[in-house]
């Protein structure tokens, strides 16, 4: 996903004016993504809004020393929704890869099964009993559930914490914590006191 374009931007201009504007942007950038990371089936937009808030943590962590205490809080909120979107994409990237190994491991057996009945006019449903993968099923489906279960609970898990961030105002609250910050004097970036 490409990073939204931050307009206005001023080289020479103050630090706390110019992160507020990044911070805006990957605000409405992590929040675009709602209602449709909402559902469970939006892998990918799920994926995108992960990426979103991966951008704004960081935006907000490198501004800290500028913006103080209410970076350090919107940063932690950021983190906490990158990490919980990050373990929905491992499960969903890593359930295909458990089914497509089961699959692999079928065709296998299946192969094997086939060329034992070479010349046999049918398979005995004893032949089951040597294919050689027979034993590496049971793990796998298993992986399998286990990753198909975790990842609807962290889905619901997140459904719920940003309906509660959203419900509490957060991205409103985060930039107006931002910009009521005390300003520096000119020639100060830091965004602290002379």
């Amino acid at each position: 996903m490409k990073a939204r374009k931050v307009k206005g931007l001023d080289p020479n201009g103050r630090l706390d004016e110019n992160a507020l504007r990044i911070v805006s942007v990957r605000v409405e950038e992590l929040r675009s993504f709602a209602p449709k990371a909402l559902d469970a089936r939006e892998t990918e937009t799920l994926h995108d809004m992960r990426i979103a808030a991966k951008r704004l943590r960081y935006v907000l962590e490198m501004t800290a020393p500028a913006f103080g205490p209410p970076a350090d809080d919107g940063a932690k909120v950021a983190k906490g929704l990158q990490e919980l979107l990050g373990e929905i994409h491992d499960c969903d990237v890593m359930l295909p890869r458990a089914r497509t190994h089961v699959d692999g491991l079928r065709a296998t057996d299946a192969e094997h099964l086939r060329s034992a009945a070479e010349g046999e006019a049918d398979l005995s449903p004893r032949a089951a009993r040597t294919a050689p993968n027979r034993g590496r099923y049971r793990g796998l489906e298993a992986l399998g559930a286990y990753l198909k279960a975790r990842r609807a609970v962290l889905f619901e898990r997140f459904v719920i914490e940003w309906e509660r961030l959203e419900a509490r105002g957060f991205a409103a609250d985060l930039l107006s914590e931002l910009s009521s910050r005390p300003r520096s004097p000119a020639g100060h970036t830091d965004g602290a006191a002379p």
